[in-house]
């Protein structure tokens, strides 16, 4: 780390130094630093910072993919919901940590991660998970860059995962038409013969006529409630392993949103409101859908397969019944924007890219326009 003289001078007549300092990048490349300064005292104290910044470079780049890996889950678990931390935790200790977790992130290189994407790619996932897998370890990566323990992410050379299916978004897509749901709810109402089963009988109404998430709907208030307006302000996480119910903040921020309610769904609130308000103790702080507790997730999967079943019908998923509400509003034109917005989504994109196949063709009229020029 040697101190050169130069032939220069400032104004006040100190004498100029170049401080030199050589070390081996992550990439094991020859490098240099150089800084100009004057004075000796100056570039001695200056020699000491570089060296000590070259040391702490050195050491950073033995850093391992479990050790970013923990420092990522360190930073980010108070920034996003609890249930998103557990997604991440999942598949990192299922996918990478046990083949990578031991590299540093020096060796993580091209052919190294192209090996691991092989791997992953060889086994019997849906395209979707493993662009799932790609992105979660991408963005651990990507974490080691901002922190500028690597220069840059190698996993972007390598690439996401292709889908090379041939389905057609109508074949990914399940719902329910109107009259179907109807058969639905008919069974559900059969079926309600207390308090608590109401609940589910609400439960699948507040899905199908809002489109909310079901953790959205598990978190709903009666002070959530105001007229024919619904505030979605909260959701609750029930797959969090090892905790209980958990009530955290809607996924994002487009997720707080105000949602008008049909007549219909006004006089079945109204109607549960009545016999919740029945009940000794009840404050507006109860849920919706379950009084002092939530609904669980099993119970109404279970009511759900129940009801479907009864009613003659092929059950589609919890989540299914907002595409259900979505396809309802589409197939009667309402514009996708709004569409988005009643869902919650943060991009109109992702609307677009799910339910555009259920809006009308406009081929035959574009055609028929042209003919009459």
């Amino acid at each position: 780390m040697p101190i050169y003289k130069t032939d220069k001078k400032n104004k006040e007549g100190k004498q100029q130094y170049r401080v030199c300092v050589n070390y081996t990048d992550t990439h094991g490349k020859y490098r240099q630093k150089t800084k100009l300064v004057y004075g000796s005292a100056e570039a001695k104290l200056v020699e000491m910072e570089l060296a000590k910044s070259v040391e702490q470079k050195e050491v950073t780049s033995n850093i391992t993919v479990e050790q970013l890996y923990s420092k990522y889950i360190d930073t980010h678990k108070h920034e996003v919901r609890e249930a998103t931390i557990q997604k991440i935790e999942d598949i990192m200790q299922r996918f990478v940590i046990p083949s990578l977790g031991k590299y540093s992130l020096t060796k993580l290189t091209v052919p190294v991660l192209s090996d691991w994407k092989n791997e992953i790619a060889a086994g019997d996932y849906k395209a979707r998970y493993k662009q799932n897998i790609y992105s979660t370890f991408r963005a651990v990566l990507n974490f080691g860059v901002k922190m500028e323990l690597i220069p840059k992410n190698p996993l972007t050379i390598v690439g996401n995962f292709k889908d090379n299916s041939f389905e057609k978004p109508q074949d990914k897509l399940h719902y329910y038409t109107v009259e179907q749901f109807k058969s639905f709810i008919a069974e559900a109402k059969k079926d309600c013969r207390c308090l608590n089963d109401w609940g589910y009988y609400v439960f699948f109404n507040i899905a199908f006529y809002t489109g909310m998430r079901k953790g959205e709907i598990n978190a709903l208030k009666w002070s959530d409630i105001e007229g024919n307006i619904i505030h979605i302000r909260r959701s609750v996480a029930q797959k969090v392993k090892n905790k209980p119910i958990v009530e955290t903040l809607p996924k994002n921020k487009s997720s707080y949103r105000d949602v008008q309610i049909p007549s219909v769904l006004r006089l079945i609130l109204d109607e549960h409101y009545a016999r919740h308000k029945a009940q000794r103790g009840f404050t507006e702080d109860y849920r919706v859908c379950g009084g002092i507790a939530c609904l669980g997730d099993t119970s109404i999967s279970n009511k759900n397969i129940k009801f479907a079943t009864a009613a003659g019908l092929e059950p589609i998923r919890i989540h299914d019944f907002r595409h259900s509400h979505a396809s309802v509003l589409v197939n009667n034109g309402i514009n996708i924007q709004e569409v988005a917005r009643r869902l919650g989504h943060s991009k109109v994109e992702m609307t677009w890219n799910t339910y555009s196949h259920l809006y009308p063709k406009e081929e035959e009229r574009a055609v028929e326009i042209l003919e009459n020029l």
